[in-house]
């Protein structure tokens, strides 16, 4: 079982870390980075598709410098190579327009807004990134102790049932 990335995009450093400490529950399987800007959050995603970790999730703010994270979250779904991702909004800035953006563009898997709960948030990424796991693993199994066990364990049945296993 390879890890995943689960990538952070918050130019508040303050909040960019507490979002990781939340999430470090996470971190036995998922390797947790931290950008501060879309600029480096590229470059992270880069680095590790390099090293053949795929994107499983982001948690992006939306009003940064330079680029709003609505944007970023539609780019990577246009990219065949990110379109996967599990892509979530973490903001108290997003605006209605800019959520339908989001939504229209089919790019935004959920939407948290600031200040969130930390078990609110786990276990929105604990879905998530099950959902993840089933959509792109083909032996999801591994990922069954960390993840939503009866989801894995019931799709994983309902895959040997349309075999005919």
């Amino acid at each position: 079982m390879n890890k995943l990335l689960i990538l952070c995009v918050d130019d508040e450093r303050d909040v960019l870390d507490s979002v990781v400490r939340d999430l470090q529950h996470f971190g036995e399987f998922c390797d947790i980075e931290a950008a501060e800007s879309v600029a480096e959050a590229r470059d992270v995603i880069a680095q590790y598709q390099a090293e053949n970790t795929p994107l499983a999730m982001i948690l992006c703010d939306h009003i940064m410098p330079k680029e709003t994270g609505v944007n970023f979250l539609i780019e990577l779904h246009d990219n065949p190579k990110t379109l996967s991702s599990k892509k979530i909004l973490l903001t108290g800035q997003a605006d209605l327009n800019d959520t339908v953006n989001a939504i229209n563009h089919h790019c935004l898997d959920f939407y948290i807004a600031k200040p969130w709960q930390k078990d609110e948030l786990i276990n929105i990424v604990t879905s998530h990134l099950t959902r993840y796991v089933l959509d792109t693993q083909s032996d999801p199994m591994p990922w069954a102790k960390y993840l939503d066990t009866a989801k894995i364990l019931q799709a994983m049945s309902e895959k040997r049932i349309q075999f005919g296993e």
